[in-house]
């Protein structure tokens, strides 16, 4: 019973629970929402001595208690620390208290700290700790189960906030895009201008909204709601010019009279436009694109009609999501003329200004470039595709009429002057020889028998007949000798392979074999049609072989030829040189690419005669 009496005295009088219901359910602030929740789960558990509610900060993303219980004489140190670590954990805690100082009572109950984290979409939004005093493990499995269950009432005003927040946005939001649509159906900055300002004017119930532009670092009005002309009234031009220049100088959104609680910022222009032309709330609102402002909107009403946060941040949403077209229509208004100073000023001021070290760098490096090849020269050189082939191609032919015996030689042989290239069949031949000669013994024999006798026509006759056998006999041993075909000079066989055909008949004047000489050549260049004026008889060149691509031959040309190949869909002309340096491993029938030193020419003229060329072309062939 003793007991009992000293944990009554040391508890909180506890509030009727009927009570801390309609203050729950009555709250009409987040404050008092805040304590009415807390005082009734205290309320509701039994031996519960102290609480608090921990909330973060939208603002400062900091935890600070925004409601405690009892509200006159909680401890809040006490619960601070389990609260800090609940928030560095992420997690329900139970700790156990020590007897708050200056009590000494014997017996008394523990005391105990609970704390539970109130979560929304998985982020945690604050923490809720009660301080009980119970000896009963029961009761604090229920304590917690009660703050569990009681974060909820918490998700839910959260939750709640959240979605009237979103409707207030999307509501704010839908208005913005209905005045956009406004903005976007008109073809000109004036007609879009003026036409916003009037549906705004409006829609807020306002007695004017004006519209201005800065130019050269002031703000000119633009355009007036229910007004198409008003240069004839100076003075309040003059005066909502200055308080447009004010808005936008300090970046901010001006309410006059400035409400409770908001950021002082300079209004005197406001003040002044409010005192002169009887004004008595007047909201202006910045136009930025980017980072810097183009110009402001100012919007006016009575004094009894202020404007609220509300029209605030639409003026805010409204401004962000305008701005950038009106100053896209104004930009496409101007004059064309206008249009390119203005963009040679902005890429002038980029490029001579602070900042922009990229396109600084850009330009420094183009202008280089341009430098460079503007003086820099090189070799103008025409490029074509080169065969070589020998200086001279001696044809070897059959002398006469027979048959292949032997051929050592074929094509791709070097051979030396009067070496044995083939040998023709001579048995037919040596019978004749001996056909003639024995016939000439017999003449001989007849000769000597007519002189004897003293016969002189037959002596003739047969002196003739003598001088006729010696010719056929000489015929005879001519031939004998060609029947051995034998190289005319030094060189190389290029065709003719008689391996093939031993014992073949080959015709009189047939062509055996082709020889061309290893210490003259001759190169024939390809040039394209379109460089070919270029070429002149003495210009000297470069040769490089497929097959000897790690060495250069020098070349001079000789003889350019009329005549023209069609390959590929291009015309080439043919193109003689001769082989200054003459190596010992060429051989004819090589193929390279070959280079004709034309002249020195700056190297941009170089690089881009074929598009000249071609533009040229296509000009004159469109060109009336």
């Amino acid at each position: 019973m003793k007991a009992n009496k000293a944990l009554e005295k040391i508890q909180f009088r506890q509030e009727d629970l009927a009570s801390l219901w309609s203050r729950f359910t009555e709250a009409g602030s987040q404050t008092e929402y805040f304590h009415a929740w807390l005082a009734l789960q205290c309320s509701r558990i039994p031996g519960a001595l102290q609480g608090i509610l921990v909330m973060k900060d939208s603002d400062t993303e900091k935890f600070t208690p925004v409601a405690w219980w009892p509200e006159r004489g909680c401890d809040v140190e006490r619960l601070a620390e389990i609260a800090e670590r609940v928030i560095d954990e992420g997690c329900g805690l139970l700790q156990e208290f020590p007897p708050p100082s200056g009590d000494s009572q014997a017996g008394r109950a523990p005391h105990y700290g609970l704390a539970y984290p109130v979560f929304l979409r998985d982020l945690l939004h604050g923490v809720v700790a009660v301080e009980m005093a119970t000896d009963d493990p029961e009761l604090l499995k229920t304590a917690m189960d009660k703050l569990q269950w009681g974060a909820s009432w918490l998700e839910l005003l959260f939750c709640r906030t959240r979605m009237e927040k979103d409707e207030v946005s999307l509501k704010r939001l839908r208005s913005a895009m209905d005045l956009l649509a406004t903005v976007l159906s008109e073809e000109r900055f004036e007609g879009a201008a003026t036409a916003l300002v009037t549906e705004l004017a409006t829609r807020l119930d306002c007695d004017r909204v004006s519209l201005g532009y800065a130019r050269r670092n002031r703000i000119r009005l633009k355009t007036m709601s229910h007004s198409a002309q008003f240069g004839k009234r100076m003075n309040l031009v003059r005066s909502i010019e200055k308080a447009m220049d004010e808005a936008g100088l300090q970046g901010r959104q001006i309410r006059f009279p400035a409400p409770k609680g908001h950021p002082v910022l300079v209004s005197r222009d406001h003040q002044e436009l409010s005192r002169q032309f009887g004004s008595g709330a007047i909201l202006s609102v910045p136009l930025q694109t980017g980072s810097s402002y183009q110009g402001a909107m100012t919007l006016e009403r009575p004094g009894d009609r202020p404007f609220s946060d509300e029209d605030a941040a639409f003026c805010d949403t409204l401004a962000a999501v305008v701005a950038p077209v009106l100053e896209e229509k104004r930009l496409n208004d101007r004059w064309l003329v206008t249009k390119v100073f203005a963009s040679l000023w902005g890429q002038a001021v980029k490029l001579l200004g602070r900042g922009y070290p990229g396109r600084k760098l850009f330009v420094l490096l183009a202008t280089g470039v341009v430098i460079f090849f503007s003086l820099a020269t090189g070799e103008y050189r025409i490029t074509a595709d080169a065969i070589l082939e020998g200086a001279v191609k001696r044809v070897v032919v059959s002398p006469f009429e027979g048959y292949i015996k032997t051929a050592p030689v074929r094509a791709g042989d070097v051979v030396k002057k009067g070496a044995l290239m083939c040998t023709l069949d001579d048995q037919d031949l040596r019978l004749e020889r001996l056909k003639w000669l024995t016939q000439r013994t017999q003449l001989r024999r007849q000769l000597k028998e007519a002189l004897a006798k003293h016969d002189w026509g037959a002596v003739n006759i047969l002196k003739a007949q003598l001088e006729q056998g010696k010719a056929q006999l000489d015929l005879v041993e001519s031939r004998l000798k060609r029947t051995r075909v034998s190289a005319p000079f030094d060189g190389i066989v290029l065709r003719g392979d008689l391996s093939q055909m031993l014992g073949g008949h080959v015709a009189q004047g047939e062509v055996l074999f082709e020889v061309a000489p290893l210490n003259a050549y001759r190169l024939i260049l390809q040039v394209d049609e379109r460089r070919v004026a270029d070429i002149r008889k003495g210009q000297q060149g470069d040769l490089v072989l497929s097959s000897l691509p790690g060495k250069q031959f020098k070349f001079i040309v000789e003889k350019i030829t009329p005549i023209s190949t069609a390959q590929e869909g291009r015309n080439y002309f043919r193109v003689e040189a001769r082989i200054l340096n003459v190596s010992q491993r060429l051989r004819p029938g090589m193929e390279g690419v070959g280079k004709v030193f034309v002249e020195r020419q700056k190297l941009v003229r170089i690089w881009t005669q074929n598009l000249r060329e071609w533009f040229s072309l296509w000009l004159w062939s469109w060109w009336p």
